[in-house]
């Protein structure tokens, strides 16, 4: 019992602090760097170090998506949960797209929190759909049959549309492929490596093979202990349109 608790001391807020880490480096490639290489600085070796950084940062995502799902299942409240995501989208609209899109607000690309607001929403709905075999379970066979039938069009339904929003209305951060990242996430939570890996998989088959890098975090998340650590919940929020603006006022002072 002692060397299980032993080998297992990655907690929530570790996992929290690597996604805000290589999310900063992420970001800092894509902007202060990217700016640097359009200046003419650094020459190849600059691209190199780019491309690694930008490498390193697409661990942070499936983290996000990870720990969202834990937070899912323990949440006192998943309306407010899905409030909270809300308004850290709305706070942080413009600091992405000042950093990212170099304009003060446009819709063609939006923060990964509406992202992650979508995905919870699908497994809000998905959640009360299993809550559906109670009623399965005291009909008839042919009853159980019809409502697994209508249990399963509409979850396809439900993920397909959310899906859609994503890439296509919403044009969030990872869209459709970060939906569907959150909703493999929480089908196959009973075992979180796979479910981790599965997830990584889709991301690199849907948004680009440099996805499949955050499969190095598949280490630290054998080793998550499912506990909460410290608690990072407001600073892990505050901290993504915080560093995105200035990150901007970096790429401004530099002339930008």
């Amino acid at each position: 019992m002692e060397n299980n608790i032993a080998t297992h001391k990655v907690t929530g807020s570790t996992l929290k602090l690597i996604a805000l880490f290589t999310m900063l480096i992420d970001h800092f490639a894509a902007t202060v760097l990217l700016q640097m290489a359009n200046m003419g600085i650094g020459g190849k070796t600059l691209i190199d170090i780019y491309w690694v950084m930008r490498s390193i940062g697409r661990m942070t995502f499936p983290v996000y998506c990870f720990l969202l799902v834990e937070g899912f299942k323990y949440t006192h409240s998943r309306l407010h949960y899905a409030a909270r995501l809300f308004i850290f989208a709305l706070i942080s609209e413009i600091p992405f797209d000042l950093a990212l899109n170099n304009t003060i607000l446009e819709f063609k690309s939006n923060n990964v929190f509406f992202t992650l607001l979508l995905g919870l929403l699908t497994i809000i709905v998905l959640e009360w759909l299993k809550s559906a075999d109670r009623i399965e379970k005291s009909s008839s066979t042919a009853k159980w049959m019809f409502v697994t039938l209508i249990k399963c069009i509409v979850l396809i339904s439900v993920v397909l549309v959310m899906m859609i929003i994503a890439e296509f209305i919403l044009c969030c951060d990872y869209g459709a492929a970060g939906v569907g990242c959150i909703v493999i996430m929480y089908l196959l939570g009973q075992n979180r490596e796979i479910a981790f890996a599965a997830a990584v998989i889709l991301l690199g088959l849907l948004s680009g093979t440099i996805e499949f890098f955050a499969l190095f975090m598949l280490i630290p998340i054998h080793f998550y202990n499912g506990k909460r650590g410290i608690s990072l919940k407001y600073v892990f929020y505050a901290f993504y349109p915080v560093h995105l603006l200035v990150l901007h006022l970096c790429c401004v002072i530099m002339g930008g």
